[in-house]
Formats: C-alpha cells, structure tokens, sequence
C-alpha cells in the first residue's frame, strides 16, 4: 500500500480561464436561448415553419417576425453567433447597460425581419418568382452586424487583429457587408442570410443615429459626422451618398428639428461643434471602459500567478 498524501491536482495555467470570464448574464441566457432553439430545430424539423421568417405564411405566424433571428439551422452558424454575441456584448453593455442592449436587441432584430419580409413581398410582385415567398430566413446575423455598428459607433479608432491586417473598428461593418456581398455570387446557400446581415447594419445605424436615448444629455441619437451613412463608405463615395443620405434624414428629423429650432429661439441656440464635442466625449468614455476592463483583466491574471507560485512553493 502507499502511504502519504496524495499528489496534488494538476492545475490549469493561469490566465487559461479568462476567456470564460466578464461575459454579461444577459448574454448569457440569450446563447442559451439561441442553443435551445437550434435542438428544437434539429429534433422537430417541421419547426422551422413555424420559428423562421417565411414570407408567404408571416401573415398568420406574425410571431416569426421576432422568432426567426434566434433560429440557426446549423452547427456553425450556433457557434459563430454565441462567440460573437458573448465578445461584442462584453464590449458594449458596460456602456450601454443590460436595459439599453437588451433594447437594441429586441428593436434591430424585429426591424430586420420586417425590412426582409417587405423586400421579400416586393420582390415576389416584380419578378413573379415564388422562391421569395417560401424561402425560410433566419439567424441572428442582422443583431450581430448591428452590435458592430455600435461597437463602431463607440469605439471608432479601436485597432483590431484580424490575421496579419490591423483594422479599425469603424471599417469592421463595411468590410463584413462586402465580403458577405462577394461570397453570396460564388456560395447560393448563403444568398439567404445576405439580406438579415445587411438590413441589420442598416436598422442598428438608423436607431443609434436617430433614436437612442442619450443618458448624459437626454437628447436622442448621434447626429455626428463621423457616424454619419456617408461614414461606412471610402471618402470618394462620399460626395454621392451625402445628397442621398440627407433626403432620410430630414423624413426622420424634419419635424423634430423644426421644434428643436422654435425651441432654440426662445432659450438660447446650441454651442457650435456641440454635435462632434458630444461625440468625441462619448468615444472617449468608451475607450476609458475598455481600458480599465483590461487593466482588470491583466490585475486577474497576475493574481492568479501569484496564487499559483504560492500554491509551488507551499509544496
């Protein structure tokens, strides 16, 4: 028999565990939801019916309007949306708060669905072509997109890797819209999750630009330039897109800024710049948030090493 103490646990290295850490219990139970709705899936075929966006029976199944962004019908399309859905919502609801995100969720994936499922209908009448009534749209690609947007919206000049190419974060939902232009000619199977992306660029943008409520100041939207549509495009394009830009925006703010005017002329008229100022404060606060999230990141980690040099030399 041996005799003694039993050798201890091996250990995991520290740090292996961060990447399991900070991720917000809204996103959380919403990777769930989006796990659980794939098993009905694949358990009960006949469900995507009911849960996807098919145009041609949206009319009776109203609901699928906001159902279909939970559904992934594949093992890959799960998983690029709960790793995508846990990293862009661990940037974001810090800033914006579980009510906030939780409301842009809900308000981009149902505006999404709504842009498709017009189009859809549209498309039908012009080419006669059935396929656009029964093809069953889904994902939550539209929401993903969208928190890119914000994440554009926040934090603009914020590097990131991506293989050998460092992009800002202000070029991510662009670059991702044109790839997923590209890929859709050469892979058909794809065509479909075309439209829910890029509805789900535009919609999110609307709402941030337009509608968002601003704690700080109470005002609504990012009226900055440098969120601006023109804003998603090369400097060359810009000229065009403005004119075309400008006639949305007065649908959406004409009558708003016709009151926001009579307003003004009876307190005072806002301070020049006011617009880029407030922008440039919150893009600020943003990198102020991610600085300290990895300022504690690195503070958990060296801890950890330091627990486990104990833990050594204790035996």
């Amino acid at each position: 028999m041996m005799s003694g103490s039993s050798p201890p646990a091996p250990s995991l290295p520290a740090g292996s565990g961060s990447f399991f850490r900070g991720y917000t219990k809204l996103c959380k139970g919403l990777a769930v939801i989006l796990i659980l709705v794939h098993f009905v899936v694949q358990l009960f075929p006949s469900a995507v019916t009911y849960l996807a966006l098919i145009p041609a029976r949206t009319i009776p199944f109203a609901w699928n309007l906001i159902t279909a962004g939970y559904v992934e019908q594949t093992i890959p399309g799960v998983i690029v949306s709960i790793i995508g859905l846990l990293l862009f919502g661990k940037l974001l609801e810090p800033l914006w708060g579980s009510k906030e995100l939780s409301k842009f969720i809900l308000i981009v994936n149902f505006s999404t669905s709504a842009c498709v499922f017009i189009t859809a209908i549209v498309l039908y009448y012009i080419t006669q072509q059935e396929i656009y009534l029964y093809t069953p749209f889904s994902g939550f690609y539209g929401v993903l997109s969208g928190l890119l947007v914000g994440i554009k919206q926040l934090l603009p000049d914020q590097e990131l890797n991506l293989f050998v190419l460092k992009i800002k974060a202000k070029w991510i939902p662009s670059l991702v819209a044109l790839i997923s232009i590209i890929v859709s000619f050469f892979i058909k199977d794809l065509m479909s999750y075309l439209p829910v992306l890029l509805f789900g660029i535009y919609m999110s943008w609307i709402y941030l630009r337009y509608f968002q409520k601003r704690l700080e100041t109470g005002l609504k939207g990012d009226p900055s330039e440098e969120f601006s549509f023109s804003s998603f495009f090369p400097e060359f394009l810009r000229p065009i897109l403005d004119p075309i830009a400008s006639i949305l925006h007065r649908l959406l703010c004409g009558r708003s800024e016709r009151s926001d005017a009579r307003g003004q002329t009876l307190d005072t008229s806002p301070l020049p710049g006011s617009d880029s100022i407030e922008a440039n404060r919150r893009r600020e606060r943003g990198q102020r948030a991610l600085e300290q999230r990895l300022a504690e990141k690195l503070a958990a980690v060296r801890s950890s090493e330091g627990t486990s040099l104990d833990a050594a030399d204790k035996v």
